[in-house]
């Protein structure tokens, strides 16, 4: 019962550095009717603590990464897909969205529609933050819109402290995943309404609620397959609106390679993002933000997720991107937020040209392999080396590499297992346990400053990819072509798609998003949500051959056991099998 009125008082805990804290994280009553900045400050708060869980449940469960191997930390469940109501990170998710939620319903009470400009915009910050909550609660715990959204359950609509918590306080079970959503528009239109003041993109706007429906819209557009036209030009809308408005640009390639180090009020592709600062930090507190897995940067990280071979193979797929110091080629701007490891022969100080391919080491099992380079005159020989054991000499065996594309260094080898694989000759990337390290940065580097990042919620080139797709379960190819070139061409010159129909719309977008929107906790939602099945074949420690179909129980996070327990009320748990 106590976690519950902690979430649900006045002012649960407040952590902007900005607000004084009160005893037991309690904020006085008074003194958010005479502050209602206060309490906004405080639901804004709420979003740092609640991002970091966010994107690990969105981004882990994706392919777009790997893992170097198991790990005890409970944010491997979402990777592995392993299920338990009791997960610590899940919790957090939870508890933080609910007091955002609570933070900005209280301080809707206290505020009168219509006195002011300034106070219309307070009142549509707080409904741009519990709309927001709401939508992306429902999406990790209840099921994709195209699942029977009307029996289907989401979360429970708990809008504010009830009058009389000590008494009277029984909350409601889990509201269906349709009247969820319809909670998250209601609110994000009249945030709509009321947000005339432009304050900067690391604060609620208009253009950050549109920007929002039109994601909402477009999660309820049905498949490609059986789309919804209805919600579909609901998200076409909203995304013109934003587009429209000109209140944001997409930044050119140049600038757009270095998306990752700019602060977001810098930014002018950005709509919304959560503003993190270096004085949050401290020490190593950097190696647990959410840069930290995927890279070590200056000391700092665990550097433990690397960008998956899938999604280099995506990079890869109109021309090699080729990150070797003395080589320097980016085909795919999207490219530049990945950083191999590579790494110095101690001896010479020289790098060790590697031909680098994936292999099977058994039934559904792959794997890197880096076998050094030597050459004879055109012949390029890949020598593998077994290294001597107590009973055995050092072997060393040698393959004649087939040219694929000498100008792209591609190669073929015929392998002792008398398969065929195809590879790339690049320098030796340093290895975690039996993985080479492709650092991923794009949640890193902000103001240069190691590990500092903040999250980004929305920006221009997410709306364009939510039009497209929209605009093609419309029927609307030549519109949608035109929007998906938009970003396509941004990052790969020279790469527009040609052509776009009913065959191809869902293959081409579907990569446009995962390439664009990688590492920004999307990827393991949109596949589901347009009902297709998540499948991991590529290396690492997960299960390679296990396909995660839309229906599968565990597309949805379990409700926190904690939640549950201290609930008042009944709180229904999701499905177990």
């Amino acid at each position: 019962m106590k976690k519950i009125l902690s979430i649900l008082l006045t002012a649960a805990t407040i952590t902007s550095c900005n607000i004084d804290r009160f005893p037991h994280n309690l904020m006085d009553s008074d003194n958010i009717s005479s502050n209602p900045d206060a309490g906004i400050n405080g639901a804004y708060g709420q979003l740092k603590a609640w991002s970091d869980p966010m994107h690990r449940a969105g981004e882990y469960a994706g392919d777009n990464m790997m893992i170097r191997g198991a790990s005890t930390d409970a944010f491997y469940e979402f990777i592995s897909y392993a299920r338990t109501p009791n997960n610590g990170r899940l919790s957090e998710f939870w508890n933080a969205g609910y007091k955002a939620i609570a933070q900005s319903s209280n301080v809707m009470k206290i505020i009168t529609e219509g006195e002011s400009p300034e106070k219309d915009n307070q009142l549509g910050e707080c409904y741009y933050i519990r709309g927001m909550m709401y939508f992306y609660l429902v999406r990790a715990y209840g099921r994709p819109y195209y699942q029977s959204p009307e029996t289907n359950l989401g979360v429970p609509i708990v809008n504010g402290t009830p009058d009389d918590v000590f008494n009277d306080l029984r909350l409601p079970d889990r509201a269906t995943v349709k009247a969820t959503y319809e909670q998250a528009i209601s609110d994000l239109k009249k945030a709509e309404s009321l947000l005339t003041i432009k304050k900067g993109n690391i604060y609620a706007s208009k253009g950050a609620a549109q920007a929002m429906l039109s994601r909402v819209y477009l999660y309820m557009s049905g498949t490609y397959q059986s789309p919804n036209a209805e919600y579909a030009r609901l998200s076409v809308e909203y995304a013109d609106k934003v587009i429209n408005s000109g209140d944001y640009t997409l930044l050119d390639r140049d600038k757009f390679m270095k998306y990752n180090t700019f602060t977001p009020e810098n930014n002018a592709e950005t709509i919304f993002a959560i503003k993190r600062v270096a004085s949050e930090f401290s020490g190593y507190d950097h190696y647990y933000g959410v840069g930290g897995m995927y890279s070590n940067i200056g000391g700092m990280g665990w550097g433990e997720m690397y960008a998956s071979a899938k999604y280099i193979d995506l990079l890869n797929e109109t021309g090699r991107n080729d990150w070797r110091p003395d080589n320097y080629r980016i085909v795919d701007a999207r490219a530049s937020f990945i950083e191999p490891t590579y790494s110095e022969d101690e001896k010479t100080g020289k790098y060790t040209e590697v031909f680098r391919f994936i292999k099977e080491d058994a039934a559904n099992t792959l794997n890197y392999a880096q076998f050094i380079i030597e050459r004879t005159g055109n012949t390029v020989t890949a020598i593998e080396v077994i290294p001597k054991t107590a009973t055995t000499a050092e072997q060393r065996i040698p393959y004649a590499l087939t040219v694929i594309d000498a100008n792209e260094g591609t190669y073929s080898i015929k392998y002792k297992d008398g398969k065929t694989y195809n590879g790339v000759l690049d320098y030796y990337i340093s290895l975690n346990r039996v993985y080479p390290q492709f650092y991923i940065t794009k949640c890193s580097k902000e103001g240069e400053n190691s590990q500092l990042h903040s999250p980004v919620i929305s920006r221009l080139g997410e709306v364009y990819l939510n039009r497209a797709e929209a605009q093609a379960k419309l029927g609307n190819y030549g519109a949608a072509l035109a929007d998906l070139n938009k970003i396509r061409t941004r990052s790969i010159t020279n790469g527009a798609y040609s052509s776009l129909n009913a065959l191809n719309a869902s293959k081409l977008i579907d990569k446009e998003r995962e390439l664009e929107l990688a590492f920004q906790a999307e990827r393991s939602y949109d596949v589901f949500r347009n009902g297709e099945a998540l499948t991991r074949q590529y290396p690492g420690p997960h299960n390679q051959s296990e396909v995660i179909a839309p229906t599968d129980f565990r597309v949805v996070y379990f409700i926190p056991q904690s939640a549950i327990n201290s609930y008042p009320g009944v709180l229904t748990q999701n499905p177990t099998q």
